[in-house]
């Protein structure tokens, strides 16, 4: 049986560099996702707004502007709090090593810098939803 996977991809904060995250949602469109671009600068709150209004299953959030550490755990709590836990956060950008098990302790499941492969990504992303 073959996942249908829709998936919120965002851009969040001050941020404009997105030739990275619009790669990433065609990539993935390209792995057979539907995929929901939120567009430049969303809050969290947008971005939560988004996924349930939209019903994904994953939330993949880029920041490059180095507000991750606020922007991506504000975006997790949302979702506890909207009872929407059960979403799969991924995040993305310019992530310093050292903040990775920040953010999967707020509930991340993976931190995918630039460089790592669409196709990596995907796998990732299907493997997290079956489980």
């Amino acid at each position: 049986m073959k996942l249908h996977i829709r998936v919120l991809v965002a851009k969040v904060g001050l941020d404009g560099h997105d030739r990275g995250v619009k790669l990433l949602a065609r990539g993935l469109s390209d792995e057979g996702m539907e995929v929901i671009y939120t567009g430049l600068r969303r809050t969290p709150q947008q971005v939560v707004a988004m996924a349930l209004q939209e019903d994904v299953d994953a939330i993949m959030v880029s920041v490059h502007s180095g507000a991750h550490d606020i922007l991506v755990p504000r975006i997790t709590s949302l979702l506890k709090e909207s009872g929407a836990e059960d979403k799969v956060v991924f995040a993305g950008g310019i992530i310093p090593e050292e903040d990775v098990p920040a953010l999967k302790s707020c509930g991340v499941k993976e931190v995918c810098g630039p460089g790592t492969p669409i196709t990596r990504v995907a796998e990732l992303l299907r493997d997290h939803l079956k489980a």
